[in-house]
């Protein structure tokens, strides 16, 4: 008998382990953004020669979906899972994963089995379908740059503190008792605007939580809009409209349709590649804020001495 287990124990040495050892991967996710789906399988210990040694076998739940015969090396594929195949040349170097168009792709249990001669292995990966069409995107750490996401929130932080330079101004420079009641409606306007874009970058910077990126940066976006009609009143507030000041409001308008522009299109984008047109146009917007402070700290008092005395 010893001599036997000898043989047996010499056949395993030289042959390598009895097993193919498969990598265990429990799940895998697709998404609306996804034009291929990939479920891998990957053997840790080919020994094979050549592709005729080996046998592939996909099943769903227990319906074969996909089997590759390397001895004749001809694949048979389930009309439901036409586009299903395997990359035989990777064969021999351990990977059998499956591929196929999204069309064909349905969330369940997939079992991946291959053989090398008197060898075999399998393991079971769950295929799970993620729900929204940007989520993908939004999950992905380079959907924005860590440089990015700061630029993102530094320009609507930069505004508002430039909004605050300004009511300073206007409160110490061109206050009178008809614009308390002005004043009073713009610092409630401008501490709502502050809390709202500090809530937007508590919500956007964490790259956990798709959805909740979206909605800070929705927040971020959406809430400068704020700072044209506080501009205006500004400006309203202190010495009327100029050319100039017109000419920046313009400015800050369009700056801000652009930045909604570029929101929409890192949203719904499944590889979004306009974040520098989204930072360019808060910067705009942070810009036509900087050109307000500007214009009331340097040119502004000149034109309020000009008004009539009664003008307020």
């Amino acid at each position: 008998m010893w001599p036997l287990v000898a043989a047996l124990l010499l056949g395993s040495w030289c042959c390598g382990s009895a097993q193919l050892l498969l990598s265990k991967v429990k799940s895998v996710e697709f998404t609306g953004c996804n034009e291929t789906v990939i479920i891998p399988c990957f053997v840790l210990n080919v020994e094979a020669q050549s592709t005729k040694e080996m046998f592939v076998k996909w099943k769903l739940n227990r319906t074969y979906i996909f089997i590759y015969d390397g001895n004749v090396n001809n694949s048979t594929v389930d009309s439901n899972f036409s586009s299903a195949k395997i990359s035989v040349v990777d064969l021999l170097k351990g990977d059998a994963s499956l591929k196929m168009d999204k069309r064909d792709a349905v969330v369940g249990n997939y079992t991946c089995e291959v053989t090398e001669l008197i060898r075999e292995g399998k393991t079971v990966v769950e295929l799970k379908y993620r729900m929204g069409k940007y989520t993908k995107c939004l999950a992905s750490s380079s959907w924005f740059s860590p440089n990015e996401k700061i630029l993102i929130v530094i320009f609507p932080v930069l505004a508002i503190l430039l909004f605050w330079g300004k009511f300073g101004i206007l409160t110490l420079k061109y206050k009178s008792a008809r614009t308390n009641k002005r004043i009073i409606l713009l610092l409630i306007a401008g501490l709502v605007l502050t809390v709202i874009v500090i809530v937007g970058a508590i919500l956007f910077i964490p790259g956990e939580y798709p959805v909740k990126n979206a909605s800070g940066l929705g927040l971020i976006v959406i809430s400068t809009g704020i700072l044209i009609l506080l501009q205006y009143n500004v400006f309203m507030t202190a010495f009327g409209m100029t050319s100039f000041t017109i000419a920046i409001l313009i400015t800050q308008v369009l700056g801000y349709v652009l930045a909604v522009v570029g929101l929409c299109l890192c949203i719904m984008a499944c590889e979004p590649v306009h974040g520098p047109l989204l930072i360019s146009d808060l910067g705009v917007i942070a810009l036509a804020e900087l050109l307000g402070l500007v214009y009331m700290k340097f040119v502004g008092n000149s034109v309020y001495e000009q008004k009539p005395r009664n003008y307020h």
